[in-house]
């Protein structure tokens, strides 16, 4: 019996099946595109300890509340300090101030036919411009 014809079939095989992989490892690389939209109820990015850092979410209606869409940017110790919100009947911005203040912020807000900025100090002292 003869090794050399035998051994000349299993070549071609191991080629045929080396092609045949090859083959399929290209579709696996293009799935591995970036999608273009990203879909979902909610968005959460966290920090390396696994704290919420930032937050895109839809808030249902509720009473007489429109449903809202609102983004908030949180610090390292938990307080959100920049929040977006939109909603039907109104949008605003707000500004906190630093952690351990109650009073400091900065709202801007657009509601109905009207709209205002207000400024508000720890000391108390406000500014609203309508």
């Amino acid at each position: 019996m003869k090794l050399q014809p035998i051994l000349i079939v299993l070549t071609v095989i191991n080629l045929v099946i080396l092609i045949l992989t090859f083959g399929q490892l290209r579709p696996a690389a293009a799935a591995a595109e970036i999608s273009p939209v990203l879909r979902g109820r909610a968005l959460e990015i966290v920090d390396e300890s696994g704290e919420v850092r930032a937050s895109i979410k839809v808030y249902p209606a509720k009473d007489s509340e429109k449903e809202t869409v609102m983004l908030r940017l949180i610090t390292e110790k938990g307080r959100p300090s920049v929040k977006i919100a939109a909603s039907e009947e109104s949008a605003g911005l707000s500004f906190a101030g630093p952690t351990g203040t109650k009073q400091t912020y900065i709202q801007l807000i657009s509601e109905g036919q009207k709209s205002l900025l207000r400024l508000k100090n720890e000391d108390g002292k406000e500014v609203v411009l309508p």
